[in-house]
């Protein structure tokens, strides 16, 4: 832990220097087959919430062209600006009193996560897994928000991928997929980082998933990118605990946690049944899985009082007043609900929810529904920012992000295609990324 702390520190310290000194690169785009950055993200990625390489190629201040590769299984932990340049000065701890938001980042500008829009000015971000913060990672945000969870101020921003292995099988016409014995459902805001979609990935490719735990054994995927061959990573929810022979089952495979370290419990205490981890490993044996590291997944903070907000999928629904979104206890019964229909609440539905902590159940004041498995729902990815890189209206970028505004039926609005350009501030919202373009159904221009 020491070691890792002193080398993240140096790390950081050295690509300031680097910064400080005009290191960067130019502005072509290129492609990375890791993983660790897709072709749609240069090395500034989202809003400048990056882990820097030494060494790698810099980016425009918009985050796109160069490259930058990623560890797959350190981390990086740097304090972030708003202004594109990576890795900048100052930085913050986190207080026990700050909200917590979990979720996929659904924008850019500084960091949107289920509708909420956090400044990052002076965050703390920690990255595994890849070199950048990009549309789709799950994370973790902490600090603290306003009353109606819309905007807040964050301290930290945590994320690392959670599935990581071979594809073994595909179910389209349900939209899934298996690897590393967990089902992999998808949904219209799943991001498709580097393939058209689920079609267009060969068997056997290695995938690289952020998504949010659902039923034991199941993981929504926010996002999808092909990888490498390398160590696997398996997240899931705790069941079958062997505490003797320190062993227990992630989906369809057993985790021999005899010889691991155990990383991000909030109290202290050992795994237990119910508990959601992510789960390290130098290797995956037929149905087994000695880890090396057990980590808890982005936990949620307990203390009274303490505000929460979570997108995931809901489990173990008794009625409003009594669910589960990602293990945690919901009481919705009070929330204002949006997105549809009270009475489409159920399993399997994804939502935001957001509110207090009150005895360890999140009290709702908010529900948001985001998809209803056989009906959809809406997806929405917003960008705020300046264009860079522009090309056509069906090429630019955006905070790091390719945008495709070519398409029929996009709305402008305070102007119109032919305003587009270099330099230009708009905000812009889509339903899909592809093959990591953010395919934009409305751009409006900063008045």
């Amino acid at each position: 832990m020491t070691n890792n702390s002193l080398r993240n520190g140096l790390l950081a310290l050295l690509t300031g220097l680097l910064l400080s000194c005009g290191g960067g690169g130019s502005s072509s785009s290129s492609s990375s087959s890791s993983g660790a950055g897709s072709a749609a993200f240069g090395s500034a990625g989202i809003a400048g919430l990056t882990t820097e390489s030494l060494g790698g190629g810099g980016g425009t201040s918009d985050g796109q062209g160069g490259s930058s590769s990623g560890t797959d299984g350190g981390s990086t932990t740097a304090s972030s600006g708003d202004d594109g340049s990576g890795v900048g000065s100052g930085g913050t701890g986190v207080s026990t009193a700050d909200a917590a938001g979990i979720g996929g980042v659904d924008g850019a500008g500084s960091i949107i996560v289920s509708g909420l829009r956090y400044d990052t000015d002076t965050a703390v971000i920690n990255l595994e897994d890849a070199a950048s913060l990009q549309l789709g990672m799950s994370v973790k945000v902490s600090g603290p928000v306003n009353a109606d969870f819309t905007s807040g101020t964050a301290r930290r921003v945590d994320s690392a991928a959670d599935i990581r292995g071979p594809l073994s099988s595909v179910d389209l016409a349900q939209g899934s997929f298996v690897v590393m014995g967990t089902t992999v459902t998808t949904d219209n805001a799943t991001v498709w980082a580097d393939a058209a979609g689920l079609a267009a990935i060969a068997p056997n490719t290695t995938l690289q998933v952020w998504g949010l735990p659902a039923a034991p054994g199941v993981l929504r995927a926010t996002r999808v990118e092909q990888h490498g061959p390398s160590a696997p990573i398996l997240t899931g929810t705790v069941q079958n605990l062997d505490q003797a022979r320190r062993t227990f089952t992630l989906g369809s495979f057993v985790v021999d946690y005899s010889v691991a370290a155990l990383s991000g419990s909030p109290d202290g205490r050992p795994p237990a049944n119910g508990t959601l981890v992510r789960v390290r490993a130098n290797i995956a044996l037929p149905g087994r899985l000695p880890a090396t590291l057990v980590q808890w997944w982005y936990p949620v903070p307990t203390a009274n009082a303490t505000q929460v907000q979570l997108a995931g999928v809901v489990t173990d629904y008794a009625g409003l007043g009594s669910l589960r979104v990602l293990g945690t206890p919901v009481d919705a019964s009070s929330a204002q609900i949006t997105g549809g229909p009270a009475g489409s609440v159920g399993n399997g539905v994804k939502v935001d929810v957001a509110g207090t902590m009150s005895n360890g159940i999140l009290k709702a004041t908010k529900l948001k529904i985001r998809h209803i498995p056989g009906t959809g729902g809406p997806a929405s990815f917003t960008l705020i920012g300046a264009i860079g890189n522009f090309s056509s209206a069906s090429s630019f970028w955006v905070r790091g992000q390719l945008v495709n505004a070519g398409g029929p039926g996009v709305v402008f609005v305070n102007g119109s295609a032919s305003n587009l350009g270099n330099g230009v501030r708009v905000s812009v919202e889509g339903a899909q990324v592809v093959d990591g373009v953010l395919i934009a159904t409305r751009v409006s221009f900063d008045s």
